[in-house]
């Protein structure tokens, strides 16, 4: 027969582990395309949800004050917005309570959601400091080109649908090459 002090030492652990199953989330990626100007989200490598994108109008790159969107692995590191209106406009991260229509004429600010994104890599370590988001834009109509000076800009409702379902932490590779979806995953045309 256990003794009570190996019986509580399996019970806990059972507990853990049974707890680490019931909190367990799915492995969560994002590739962006530059070519296509499409976002992949996926979910344990199977791909829940495309979304057209507007990269920088400037190209690749990491140098800072060059407006290009940074190339490589990233993450998001920070989550903003989550319970404002669609189209509330953001500046340094902060509401600022203005609520702007798609496609209001002259303006080009951070809306509706925010995702902050940090470099994983020497060449794009800097995104965090350079404020590389995922955001939305009021510039709806432009989406689908490269139109941002860094970020990846989004549809107020798409960027909606993802800040939902992905989570801090999730990976984020930013390539200029073409992504053509599978069935079983992503593969990268030359």
């Amino acid at each position: 027969m256990p003794t009570m002090k190996a019986l509580i030492t399996y019970l806990t652990f059972a507990l853990l582990l049974l707890d680490h199953h019931a909190v367990a989330k799915p492995r969560q990626e994002i590739i962006v395309s530059t070519a296509n100007q499409r976002m992949y989200f996926y979910e344990d490598g199977i791909r829940r949800a495309t979304y057209p994108v507007s990269t920088s109008k400037f190209g690749i790159g990491s140098g800072n004050r060059s407006f290009r969107t940074p190339a490589g692995l990233l993450q998001i590191e920070k989550k903003v917005g989550g319970r404002m209106q669609e189209g509330t406009v953001f500046k340094a991260l902060r509401p600022t309570g203005e609520i702007l229509a798609p496609n209001t004429p002259g303006r080009d600010p951070i809306v509706t959601r925010v995702l902050c994104l940090g470099g994983m890599e020497a060449g794009n370590r800097n995104a965090g400091a350079r404020c590389i988001y995922i955001h939305g834009t009021p510039q709806e109509r432009l989406i689908g080109r490269p139109a941002s000076y860094g970020c990846i800009r989004m549809k107020s409702r798409d960027i909606v649908r993802l800040f939902e379902r992905v989570d801090l932490g999730a990976l984020v590779l930013v390539t200029p090459e073409p992504v053509r979806s599978t069935l079983v995953g992503v593969s990268y045309s030359r």
